[in-house]
């Protein structure tokens, strides 16, 4: 089982993920990033990466795939938070979504190109 993060570890990895767009989750010890690709064939590729990835390490984000939008929550359910499986796949997905533009504000709603032109 995993161990969730000590203070020191905290201090140490999470301002890095903030810079690159992570943000904490409400109510959760969880963190969240939202990436916007130019379309879904590099949505796709994106996370055919991530999962393969996390499927080496074992450790399965929360995600939702609209379009071009890609949605991801980490924690680490049997730790009941943050861990440091957690920061790797962070940075592991971090280097997977070079490129894509990152929605940093969660409280604004996540348009795909599709709802954008839609609406």
């Amino acid at each position: 089982m995993a161990e969730a993060l000590t203070t020191a570890e905290r201090t140490r990895d999470l301002p890095a993920l903030d810079a690159s767009g992570w943000r904490a989750v409400e109510g959760r010890d969880a963190i969240r990033k939202v990436w916007k690709f130019r379309n879904f064939s590099q949505a796709w590729a994106f996370m055919s990466r991530c999962a393969l990835a996390a499927e080496k390490l074992n450790h399965h984000p929360e995600w939702r795939n609209v379009y071009n939008v890609v949605d991801v929550t980490l924690s680490t359910h049997d730790a009941h938070g943050l861990t440091a499986l957690d920061v790797r796949l962070a940075g592991l997905m971090d280097g997977f979504g070079e490129g894509a533009e990152v929605q940093t504000d969660h409280s604004l709603p996540v348009l795909s190109l599709c709802e954008v032109r839609a609406g």
